[in-house]
């Protein structure tokens, strides 16, 4: 290796984080460099996959400017995410008949809960945008080889019962929840109550409410929780029946004096109108708060392109988008560096994003050694004093997943008893 070589991988290993975007000019490949993306095009996450292909794209717009991944530029080759049958055929597709390197992606626990078995099988390198394989809250594939997962589902529930336990505890009596109707939002409720129980609020529960996924006549539901008449509701609704829920809840009453929590309502902010839906509230943008005060120049770069480009503003599924896509290009870099510029084979690219740093748009993040992302994860209360038409944070509060997400091999339930909060 010359010196000028030397002199581009120390300055490459050294400025890795801070400059997610460099390009390996002295790694030139011949052939382009496909990556598959499995992402849903319609139905109730329709929105959801868009948003984190729009992110996607800027992210490989970006990085074959740059001169591309170890010096190959990306190619995208796109599926849609359906059901789990249909997703996996689509996978095998991308796979074996596409030949794509890596396939990035997936949104649903459902199709993730069943992919990940089958990427294990054809040792194809897969990264989920947000997908996990978790039964509820048990993790089902433990030591992962070839797939690599997001954040666990539950940190936002975390987040959003610690906030408000921080903001209103001994300000409620009485609770209610209104949850999807699967493991997700069963869960979340469990844990919202669990840290109850753990703070020693003893507030009663007056009513409980599961409605289907994908549920867009909610009037019953909103009916039983006015009657029930809770100081406090808890919701985990995020996809299109979130805003229909706000508009029946306000018309129906039940904003007023109600103290509402929502860690996942940010798939759905620019959505939720200030003429429906509250000031403070607590409201979870995941890890990325498009107006995050203090947003690093990445940040707020992706969020103008983003503005300019769809007139409309990001949510955190182009974040995991992105943040995947850094992860792969990190991994690859730093086993190509490992090899003296030669291509890395998977094995050699799994190795080496074992425990890599990049930086994404909510900020520094990383992959645990369990194959597990950790992130930093934006909830806050909401204001109406803001120059758009829907509620942004007028609190900003920011919790590295570390606080918020069980250790590697840890039980959800048993870590919920014995970890130490910070609120």
């Amino acid at each position: 290796m010359n010196a000028s070589r030397r002199k581009i991988l120390k300055a490459l290993g050294a400025t890795a984080i801070a400059s997610p975007f460099i390009s390996f000019p002295a790694l030139a490949q011949s052939r382009s460099l496909k990556i598959g993306i499995l992402a849903p095009k319609g139905g109730i996450a329709g929105t959801v996959g868009e948003c984190g292909l729009r992110g996607t794209l800027w992210a490989v717009e970006k990085i074959n400017a740059a001169g591309g991944i170890a010096g190959r530029k990306v190619e995208l080759v796109v599926e849609e995410e359906t059901n789990p049958k249909d997703s996996i055929e689509r996978f095998r597709k991308l796979v074996l008949q596409d030949r794509v390197e890596c396939v990035q992606g997936v949104v649903s626990s459902g199709v993730s809960l069943s992919l990940g078995p089958a990427a294990e099988e054809m040792r194809a390198l897969t990264m989920f945008w947000d997908g996990t394989t978790q039964d509820g809250v048990k993790e089902t594939m433990p030591n992962p080889r070839y797939v690599f997962k997001s954040t666990d589902n539950e940190c936002e529930a975390v987040m959003g019962s610690l906030l408000a336990i921080k903001y209103w505890k001994g300000k409620f009596a009485t609770v209610a929840g209104i949850n999807p109707d699967y493991s997700y939002g069963r869960n979340n409720w469990a844990a919202f109550l669990a840290l109850l129980k753990r703070f020693g609020i003893e507030a009663r529960v007056v009513a409980e409410q599961w409605p289907k996924v994908g549920t867009l006549d909610l009037t019953s539901h909103v009916a039983a929780l006015k009657a029930a008449k809770p100081d406090l509701v808890f919701s985990s609704l995020l996809f299109a029946d979130l805003p229909v829920f706000m508009k029946t809840a306000y018309g129906a009453g039940l904003v007023d004096g109600t103290k509402f929590v929502f860690p996942a309502a940010g798939w759905q902010h620019t959505q939720l109108k200030k003429d429906f839906t509250p000031e403070g509230m607590i409201f979870g943008h995941n890890t990325l708060y498009f107006d995050l005060p203090n947003a690093s120049p990445l940040q707020r770069e992706f969020v103008q392109h983003y503005y300019d480009r769809y007139k409309d503003y990001p949510h955190w599924e182009a974040d995991r988008a992105i943040f995947a896509m850094q992860v792969y290009k990190a991994g690859v870099e730093k086993a190509a560096k490992a090899k003296g510029g030669a291509w890395p084979s998977t094995e050699d690219i799994i190795n080496a994003t074992e425990g890599v740093q990049v930086e994404s748009l909510g900020g520094k993040g990383s992959m645990r050694k369990d194959h597990i992302a950790e992130q930093t994860f934006y909830q806050g209360i909401t204001t109406h004093k803001n120059r758009y038409d829907f509620p942004t944070l007028g609190t900003v509060d920011a919790m590295y997943s570390e606080q918020i997400q069980k250790p590697a091999g840890a039980d959800f339930w048993t870590w919920i008893k014995s970890a130490q909060f910070k609120i």
